[in-house]
Parts: C-alpha cells; sequence; structure tokens
C-alpha cells in the first residue's frame, strides 16, 4: 500500500483531473459530480456512468494512490466526513457558483434519471385502474412538502372530474378513513413513511375496505400498511428529510400518474381538461379579462370627486 498524501482526495481529484488520460478524466467527474454516491456505487455502476470499462476504474484508484475500488472509496469517505458540505450532498465546501449549480442539477437529473429505470409501469397501471374506478378519493399527507404534494394531486384529480380531498387534519383523516369504505381509496403522500396518525388513519381505511396507496420510500411503515405501493427511493439530502430530489421525484411520479389515468378516462378527461383551460385563460385571476374587470371596477365613476 502506498503511503498516503497530505492533500485531501478530493482535492487532488480536482487538480490532477485536466492532465488524465480521456477515459480517467471521466472517472473522475463522474466521482466529483456526486461524491457521495459514488462512494456507495459498484465498479460496474461507476463504469456504466463515467462510459469506462472496469478496469478503467482499478486504474483511475492507483493513479490516486491505491492499490484497490475498496481503500479508493474508503479514503473519499473519510474525506467526505472532514471536508463534506451539510448544505447539498454533492456539493463540497469550497465550490464555485458554477460548481454548486453543475452538482444540483447534474444530482436533481441523476436521481429522476434511475427513477425513470426503477418504476413499475405496471404497478402505476394498477393504481391509475383503481383512481379511475373509485367513488372516492382521499389524500393523506403530514409536513410542508408532502402537503404540497397532496394538495397538487388533488387538484390534478379534480380536474379529471374524480371526486378528491385533501386532508391534513389528523382527527378528519380518522374520519375521512371511516367513511371511505369499499370503492374508496386512500392515497397517502410521505416520504418518511412514519407519521403516527396518517399510519393510523391508513390501517383504519384499509380496514373500512378501502384501498390504500403509498407514495413513499421502500420498507416504509407506510408502505407496510399498503395495498399498492408507488415507491420512491433517491439519495438522502444532507439537510432536509424531504429534498429537492425526493420531491421532484413524487411530483414526476404524480404527473405520470395523472397521465395515465386521463388516458384510462378517455376522451371524456381531455375535452374536459381543455375546457378547464380555457375558463381559466378567459377567467382566471391572472386573465385579461379580470385584470380589466378590476381597473374597470376601481375606476372613479365620473362626477364622483365634484
Amino acid at each position: 500500500m502506498n503511503t498516503p498524501l497530505t492533500t485531501s482526495l478530493l482535492q487532488q481529484l480536482r487538480e490532477r483531473q485536466p492532465d488524465l488520460p480521456e477515459a480517467q478524466r471521466n472517472v473522475v467527474r463522474v466521482v466529483l459530480d456526486d461524491p457521495r454516491a459514488a462512494v456507495v456505487a459498484t465498479v460496474e455502476q461507476l463504469a456504466q456512468q463515467a462510459g469506462v470499462s472496469m478496469p478503467t476504474i482499478v486504474r483511475t484508484c492507483r493513479s490516486f494512490g491505491h492499490d484497490s475500488v475498496r481503500e479508493f472509496m474508503v479514503a473519499l469517505a473519510q474525506d467526505l466526513a472532514v471536508t463534506g458540505s451539510h448544505l447539498h450532498r454533492s456539493v463540497l465546501a469550497d465550490d464555485s457558483a458554477q460548481d454548486v449549480a453543475s452538482k444540483i442539477v447534474h444530482a436533481a437529473v441523476s436521481s429522476l434519471t434511475e427513477l425513470g429505470r426503477a418504476i413499475d409501469a405496471e404497478l402505476l397501471d394498477q393504481v391509475a385502474e383503481r383512481l379511475a374506478q373509485a367513488r372516492r378519493i382521499d389524500c393523506y399527507s403530514v409536513g410542508a412538502a408532502s402537503t404540497f404534494m397532496a394538495s397538487e394531486l388533488q387538484s390534478r384529480l379534480f380536474r379529471l372530474g374524480r371526486t378528491a380531498n385533501a386532508i391534513f387534519d389528523a382527527h378528519q383523516q380518522l374520519v375521512s378513513a371511516s367513511t371511505l369504505g369499499p370503492g374508496g381509496v386512500a392515497f397517502v403522500i410521505s416520504h418518511v413513511g412514519r407519521m403516527p396518525y396518517t399510519l393510523e388513519a391508513a390501517r383504519f381505511a384499509r380496514a373500512q375496505g378501502a384501498t390504500v396507496v403509498a407514495l413513499t420510500q421502500p420498507g416504509t411503515p407506510l408502505a407496510e400498511v399498503a395495498d399498492l405501493v408507488l415507491a420512491v427511493s433517491v439519495p438522502q439530502d444532507a439537510v432536509m428529510r424531504v429534498g429537492t430530489e425526493a420531491y421532484l421525484a413524487h411530483l414526476v411520479v404524480i404527473e405520470i400518474l395523472m397521465v395515465r389515468l386521463a388516458q384510462k378516462l378517455g376522451p371524456v378527461a381531455t375535452r374536459d381538461l381543455q375546457q378547464f383551460k380555457q375558463l381559466l385563460h378567459k377567467h382566471g385571476f391572472d386573465s385579461a379579462e379580470y385584470a380589466g374587470a378590476l381597473d374597470h371596477k376601481h375606476q372613479t365613476p365620473p362626477g364622483a370627486e365634484d
């Protein structure tokens, strides 16, 4: 084993990257783009992301004084523990503004790309079918991010002609669960998936014969309670319990689900959506007609100041 250099591994990677052969530069780029993800990735995954062979990964590690990939990753993990930023999992404390922007965008794109690979289209179709047939759909959530997503889901369902509610109060969730029954759907959104009162409502809804759909991480208590689980797996955020990548992934799942639901509902749903859009364009709060009506309303009538 070679003697470790005093300069941090991350600093070495940044400083030496331009002078490396192209294939090794690609490996270093992948590591620097998301060092925390690189630490837990397999050699095969790193090679795929960098577009190189697995032996190239080994050669790159040796270029930085480490006899094996495992030794390199241990050094990287130790370096992250000392120098890593608590602002974002991909960002280092001394990154430039350009680096920060590039890394955050790259991390988000990578998470969505992985979601695309892992998504279970058959399961999404089952959920869409349940929503199409449901007598009533009640969306449960708790917390700022999940509450926004539940409101968005309820709004989208409403525009598709579904009877839907978004419920955030613990007592009201239990009331909802007691009245859903067979033909009802409790759609529970919680990335953390451990909120006690929401879990209680989900269990109660299922006991009453309703279908429980969960949008959550794999393996959470909520996932164990649900009939159908839309599992979203993203890297842990450095600051928030529900970070930007989880937020985006949940919204994309909702978008896919709503488009598939609209397909199942047929031309009537498409026509209703078009009419709704035209109505808002003409009469919504941001429409020209609404603004004109306000201007007219606030105009002082002739002679009123006399």
